[in-house]
């Protein structure tokens, strides 16, 4: 872990990271509701982006052990949900399998404030809609998110996502092209990685690994959380990132 930060510290951030990948989440995805003009709905104890038939509804839980009414009003919202249905539980303590989607388990990783090495390709901050474009592209390749078939420029992406506060996209290029994408958010002094991907003909190459060292050098100053997949929790364990607590998954696709 970083230099500097003791056992109790680490222990205590640890401990904590649910609670910073629940609200970072929250920003991440209002920002993204916001940019994509899609309905915010705010609860105590979780937050919903409800949108179109493609993007549908996300729901990300904030506190753990929601009370019976919130459950229902999570419940009557995936009901009249335009599209698919996704939740987000990194407490992994309410239950939603009454709504019949599949569920699966993905652990909240912690990495704290410390240096990192060079990237091995060229990473830059997008600032343009050019690169936006190009990021969307390989997103949606490298997730295979098949909602946003046919593609259609900046509905997963807006530009206006480029000016949320704390909100910044990241591509890795690769023998002239645009290899891989990640977003990150920093709210309250916290960051996160999200929708960290790579097309099928660019892996194996060592882009996840630059995207993520790109990215990461202009958080050296803040704890970092993020949700791993099986596949990637080593390239982040590499990095630096320790498991803290599994997050439950729920979705309709």
């Amino acid at each position: 872990m970083a230099a500097g930060t003791n056992t109790a510290d680490q222990l205590a951030l640890l401990a904590e990271a649910p609670l910073l990948q629940a609200r970072n989440s929250a920003a991440f995805w209002v920002a993204t509701g916001r940019a994509r003009g899609h309905e915010v709905i705010r609860r105590r104890g979780f937050l919903a982006v409800a949108g179109d038939e493609r993007a549908g509804l996300r729901v990300l839980i904030q506190e753990p052990g929601l009370g019976a009414d919130e459950v229902a009003e999570i419940t009557a919202l995936a009901s009249r949900a335009a599209g698919p249905v996704d939740a987000e539980d990194p407490f992994s303590s309410t239950d939603l399998s009454h709504l019949g989607m599949r569920s699966w388990q993905m652990p909240v990783m912690l990495r704290l404030p410390g240096p990192v090495a060079e990237p091995a390709m060229e990473v830059i901050r997008v600032r343009g809609e050019e690169d936006l474009r190009a990021a969307e592209r390989a997103v949606i390749a490298g997730f295979e998110l098949a909602r946003f078939a046919p593609y259609r420029a900046g509905e997963m992406f807006p530009v206006a996502l480029l000016e949320q506060p704390g909100v910044e996209v990241f591509v890795a290029r690769l023998e002239g092209e645009v290899a891989g994408a990640c977003v990150t958010v920093v709210v309250n002094g916290f960051g996160s990685h999200y929708w960290v991907g790579t097309p099928a003909a660019f892996r194996s190459r060592g882009v996840g690994r630059a995207v993520m060292l790109g990215s990461l050098a202009h958080l050296v100053d803040v704890p970092v959380t993020l949700t791993a997949s099986r596949l990637a929790r080593p390239l982040y364990e590499s990095l630096g990132f320790i498991a803290a607590t599994p997050s439950t998954w729920w979705s309709s696709q």
